[in-house]
């Protein structure tokens, strides 16, 4: 995609707007298999908590990929989008077990990470097919928001767990098949991922019928120009080569399951909004545009930073801006960032568009929703129209004239 077609893409629909490009996703999905060419059994179960419109979830299905899902809705769309039960891996945190029955009446796998519903499920359903959530106690990456295999996580079962988890599955006479770990996002360092393994490898020594070992994603992307990013193909020599033996010191050949989300999605995503007014104060020149951290909240909860470019005018003399929303926070996306030569009108084209952005948007301030669109064939397809008034009052009940005070 050039800058050319996003320019044309926001005047004919529209922004604020958000823009997947198919053929990078294409290429994601073809370099993680092709770095794992010498796994047997590989399976790609891609993280749709990332980006969720049931379009991405038909493509990624046409290219071969299965679903890492997180509640039961991400199950239903999943299925809607046309994805078989058994292509559904299901790995919830904090639900009801409930839920969990629920999930598993659809005839999805189901994922477990606490002990107490382990024992509660394996009670109850001791024949089906459960796997495992470890916590391998390895920090991936620096930052705890996004790093979930600490010590200090919500996530999974400790690792110094294991004795209680085992008397718990010989108890129940639970069906394990596999087990699972995620160290979380942005892993920097391979040989820490490398070590991670080592202790699934480990885990998975206590049960004798497994079928896969789950190694979670969190694959880095570069978000700015010269940043670092996951070294995809070392990894898949060095981690395949240690899997391939494991599986034959195991005595079968097991899956390998990855679930990546950001890694797939991200550098496929651009979102282009317009400035409404460029601001000067005695010491910041703005640029305000037509959204906010109801559309793109990442830099302000995470201290994300996305590349800005001015696609109206990409050669123009670089200035110092900071690009502010409309939402009555503080909704910063950039201070003081050099962007070319921004005025009135002109659309800005954020990058790295594509994980947890629209699918983290709300509508605070009464805000609608923007629009998505997919760059397929050279050509964007509205996969989700801009939100209207009429989509606000949806769900909202009014007072009755027998109601009101």
């Amino acid at each position: 995609m050039q800058g050319k077609d996003l320019l044309q893409l926001a005047e004919q629909f529209g922004t604020p707007l958000y823009v997947y490009d198919a053929e990078k996703i294409q290429s994601q999905f073809n370099r993680l298999t092709k770095a794992f060419s010498k796994v047997d059994k590989l399976r790609i179960n891609y993280a749709m908590k990332a980006l969720s419109n049931v379009a991405i979830l038909q493509l990624l299905k046409d290219m071969g990929s299965g679903l890492d899902t997180v509640s039961i809705q991400e199950v239903l769309l999943g299925l809607h989008a046309g994805f078989e039960p058994e292509k559904i891996f299901y790995t919830p945190n904090g639900v009801s077990l409930e839920e969990i029955e629920e999930v598993n009446a659809l005839g999805v796998q189901i994922n477990i990470d606490n002990l107490s519903i382990l024992e509660q499920f394996g009670t109850k359903h001791p024949n089906v097919p459960v796997c495992i959530r470890i916590n391998p106690h390895v920090m991936a990456g620096g930052n705890t928001n996004i790093s979930v295999g600490h010590i200090d996580s919500k996530f999974g079962i400790s690792i110094h767990q294991m004795p209680h988890l085992v008397r718990i599955v010989e108890n129940t006479k639970m069906n394990i098949v596999g087990i699972h770990m995620h160290t979380g996002s942005d892993i920097l360092d391979i040989e820490v991922f490398l070590y991670a393994a080592e202790i699934l490898f480990d885990a998975a020594r206590n049960f004798k019928n497994l079928e896969f070992l789950d190694f979670g994603s969190g694959f880095k992307v570069p978000y700015k120009k010269d940043d670092i990013e996951t070294d995809i193909e070392e990894l898949g020599k060095k981690l395949s080569k240690r899997f391939n033996a494991f599986c034959e010191e195991y005595g079968k050949d097991l899956t390998l399951i990855f679930e990546p989300g950001k890694f797939l999605v991200s550098q496929a995503g651009f979102f282009l909004t317009k400035v409404n007014v460029v601001k000067q104060t005695t010491s910041t020149v703005f640029a305000g545009i037509d959204s906010g951290f109801n559309h793109l909240i990442r830099p302000m909860l995470y201290g994300s930073q996305h590349h800005i470019e001015n696609i109206s005018n990409p050669k123009g003399k670089e200035r110092f801006y900071s690009v502010v929303g409309y939402i009555c926070e503080t909704d910063t996306f950039a201070n003081n960032r050099r962007i070319a030569e921004i005025k009135e009108g002109d659309i800005l084209s954020f990058h790295n568009a594509g994980a947890y952005c629209f699918s983290m948007s709300s509508n605070y301030n009464s805000r609608y929703k923007p629009a998505e669109v997919l760059w397929l064939h050279g050509k964007g397809h509205l996969i989700r129209a801009h939100e209207k008034f009429e989509d606000l009052l949806q769900n909202q009940i009014p007072l009755t004239t027998e109601t009101t005070i």
